[in-house]
């Protein structure tokens, strides 16, 4: 899902050739092993997702409703999405290192429209069939399409234009939740494209969901592109660790100080009598659809901090195969996704619907199973897409998958 990157040796005059060339190598491994995370975060969740898709819950934000254990899932897997865009920024950074403007604008414009393409046209038919209306899901593929796409221009100002738009929009978009628009203003697509999830009504009876309202992402992949070069190879790991540690804490300690606050950045959280656990899924139930600030800022935060933790821990077999997933994450993505609709579709087929709906699990230790019994085989591809990527850099669509 984030670019490829491509990244020239860059300057260092002062450090020895193994010391250079090892630097270079733990700050592109710990992105790649961070983006591998990710991806095997969002296999669970993508589980769960297929599983029970039909699964009626209860506000999966109301800590007097929702199961503890879908509480704190939820949490973990919310930093997904938040890391994937700013890596995204931050790998777009580094494409341009080596590239001239016209041909990182070029590159963006392309994987945008190819992004949108799939998600339409590949992706959104994946699930016809399991939901009960032909929808266009404009989901997080769609928006990191759109996000490059309007990266191209933006990526133009000065880095300190830049991360002001990016913070700007990150910190304040919330002041724009109470504007709402309904089907029939002129405005209302648009604006449910933005900032406000809603259904649009299209023609034949298709619908398009805007899952992912792109505004609040574009701050995160402008914070993200700002920051790239920390990540230059002529930035010393110490320079860039002990940036990313303030980034990080920083971030964090916002979001818990906002939070206590109650006055800003999402919906106010409240303590559940004579239950503490509620109280604090309560704690760290943010809006997500779009991003609130406080949704974004403990997640980017942990981003942050991850990549500093990888980047010390560089020779471990775990980062070594979280890096495999981080270095083909969009192949990891089509793939892993596809298996499980094929997987759900069969299970369909054999076994017909379940309580009259489309097939569900009713149990979810069988996500639990399906994770562990599928980590293997979808790594084992994934792995081979990595190494084709590197060994052939000639074959010019490899990069945009």
């Amino acid at each position: 899902m984030a670019t490829s990157i491509s990244i020239r040796p860059g300057s260092t005059d002062n450090i020895a050739p193994n010391k250079a060339t090892s630097a270079v190598s733990a700050r592109l491994v710990n992105i790649d092993a961070l983006r591998g995370f990710v991806m095997v975060l969002m296999l669970l969740d993508h589980l769960r997702e297929t599983w029970f898709v039909n699964y009626m819950v209860t506000d999966p934000i109301d800590a007097n409703t929702i199961l503890p254990a879908i509480g704190f899932a939820r949490f973990v897997v919310s930093f997904c999405a938040p890391i994937f865009v700013a890596l995204t920024g931050i790998g777009v950074y580094l494409f341009s290192i080596n590239h001239t403007v016209e041909e990182t604008t070029s590159y963006l414009l392309k994987r945008g429209f190819l992004l949108m393409a799939i998600e339409l046209f590949y992706l959104s038919p994946l699930y016809w069939g399991i939901v009960p209306q032909p929808t266009f899901w404009l989901q997080v593929i769609w928006c990191i399409g759109l996000c490059m796409i309007a990266l191209a221009a933006l990526m133009r100002l000065p880095r300190p234009a830049l991360i002001a738009f990016g913070l700007i929009v990150v910190c304040f978009h919330n002041f724009l939740d109470p504007i709402r628009l309904t089907q029939g203003d002129a405005l209302f697509p648009l604006w449910a494209m933005l900032h406000q999830r809603d259904v649009i009504a299209l023609p034949f009876g298709f619908v398009a969901k805007t899952t992912y309202p792109i505004l609040p992402w574009l701050g995160v992949i402008s914070l993200g592109f700002g920051i790239g070069n920390w990540f230059r190879p002529d930035v010393a790991p110490e320079t860039r660790q002990r940036r990313l540690l303030l980034l990080g804490f920083g971030m964090i300690g916002a979001f818990i100080l906002l939070r206590l606050l109650n006055v800003y950045g999402d919906k106010p959280w409240y303590v559940v009598e004579g239950d503490p656990v509620r109280t604090i899924i309560g704690f760290i139930s943010m809006t997500k659809y779009p991003p609130s600030l406080l949704f974004l800022l403990p997640t980017l935060g942990g981003g942050a901090l991850l990549l500093v933790l990888f980047e010390r821990i560089k020779t471990s077999r775990l980062i070594a195969a979280l890096a495999v997933f981080g270095g083909a994450p969009f192949f990891f993505y089509l793939f892993h996704l596809t298996v499980l609709r094929i997987l759900y579709h069969s299970a369909l087929a054999i076994w017909g619907p379940n309580d009259g709906q489309a097939y569900m699990f009713d149990n979810y230790n069988w996500v639990l199973v399906w994770f562990f019994a599928m980590i293997i085989p979808l790594y084992l591809p994934t792995a081979w897409y990595a190494r084709l990527k590197r060994r052939r850099r000639d074959i010019v669509w490899l990069k945009y998958f």
